[in-house]
């Protein structure tokens, strides 16, 4: 086997990593007060790979998730909120769209997502419960050919640029996983509010989003039955693509300290001069190598989504990494790491979101044990769970 990139994959994402590092580097602060990067978003629409994920019969590339993991990457190295931000353009929400949602709607909304019209947000934690879907209270009754929703999401991205909310809801009062759905509600729909405000410490905001007897089309509702399973099957591409994030994140970092540790002078000497912090240095790069491989290998199983056992141990192992990569490059920076006038802050900040989101690193830690102790590899010991 062969593990590098195709000529075709280093020439997509190599216009990427230029207008990265030529534009969206010098940006970067602009956006850590909440700001929609919008200026980057539009010139993501102009290269393409905006609609990256989207279909090619509505505009877009098409593309598998180990390509869009590797354009995330590239973004996630020098401003996490733009990351994020196509994150939602090219993640589940997309997917769900494309696949589940009629004609009419994927006719309409994805060419505008390419374009950069339409910013997507995905609605599924609630004051009461985030990994746990099982007790979501949000509820769309079916009543004729209608649909009214009721509830509130809370801690929701993207949610005052949003054209269309792809939201996940407990249908007609069903308990339990079974019981969970997908509607699609667009801006403007009477009985759709946008509410409280989180800013977190990666930049973005958050919000709450609230329904009031939001009356919907019945072709609304785009996933009816066995919403659940429907969900984690389209949220291991999640678990692909927020790792790619972190790994990019993580990958911004070293690039920065080593940067800063061969220029910084110290009792005469460059910084990189000392043991300690080429040991340092070694550490980060074994552990951003450790995590490409696993996050790689992950993506490539995608048919079309990837195996949710891999993902998910790519997303722990990613996530976990990039906290420490990114906490190293700070202290090699000294006291000038802790300030905003360095990358390093801000990609440290944005690498703590990774854990939490997408699926908490504790819940995928017990889904990975659950399978690991309820499978018999057989003779070939771990070879012989199938993953290689």
């Amino acid at each position: 086997m062969e593990f590098r990139l195709t000529e075709a994959q280093r020439a997509l994402i190599a216009p990427v990593r230029e207008m990265a590092q030529s534009r969206f580097r010098a940006r970067a602060l602009r956006w850590m007060d909440g700001s929609f990067p919008w200026e980057n978003i539009r010139d993501l629409a102009g290269l393409g790979v905006l609609g990256m994920t989207v279909p090619e019969e509505y505009g877009g590339l098409g593309l598998p998730v180990f390509e869009t993991a590797l354009i995330l990457e590239e973004i996630a190295k020098v401003c996490y909120p733009t990351a994020m931000a196509v994150l939602g353009e090219a993640g589940v929400q997309t997917r769900v769209i494309a696949r589940y949602a009629p004609e009419g709607i994927r006719a309409r909304i994805l060419p505008a997502v390419v374009s950069g019209d339409c910013i997507l947000s995905i609605c599924m934690t609630e004051p009461h419960a985030g990994t746990d879907v099982a007790n979501y209270r949000t509820n769309a009754a079916i009543k004729g050919d209608r649909v009214v929703v009721n509830g509130a999401k809370t801690l929701i991205s993207r949610a005052e640029e949003a054209g269309m909310f792809v939201v996940f809801t407990r249908i007609d009062g069903r308990p339990g996983r079974e019981g969970i759905g997908c509607v699609l509600v667009e801006r403007g729909t009477p009985g759709l509010a946008v509410t409280g405000t989180y800013h977190t410490m990666g930049g973005e905001n958050l919000h709450e989003v609230r329904f009031e007897d939001v009356e919907l089309p019945i072709e609304n509702l785009v996933i009816r039955e066995d919403g659940f399973k429907r969900l984690l099957s389209a949220f291991n591409t999640q678990r692909c693509l927020n790792p790619a994030i972190s790994l990019g994140l993580a990958e911004g970092a070293f690039d920065e300290a080593l940067r800063y540790v061969r220029d910084r002078p110290v009792f005469g000497r460059p910084i990189a001069d000392f043991q300690g912090v080429r040991w340092k240095l070694a550490d980060m790069y074994k552990e951003i190598e450790a995590a490409r491989g696993l996050l790689w290998r992950a993506c490539m199983t995608a048919d079309p989504f990837p195996d949710p056992f891999l993902a998910a141990t790519a997303k722990i192992f990613c996530n976990e990494m990039a906290i420490r990569v990114t906490s190293e490059a700070v202290q090699l920076h000294g006291g000038f790491g802790f300030t905003d006038e360095y990358p390093v802050s801000r990609l440290y900040r944005g690498a703590r979101y990774g854990s939490l989101g997408g699926g908490a690193t504790e819940t995928l830690r017990d889904l990975i044990g659950r399978r690991l102790a309820g499978e018999d590899p057989g003779p070939d010991g771990i070879m012989g769970l199938g993953y290689f």
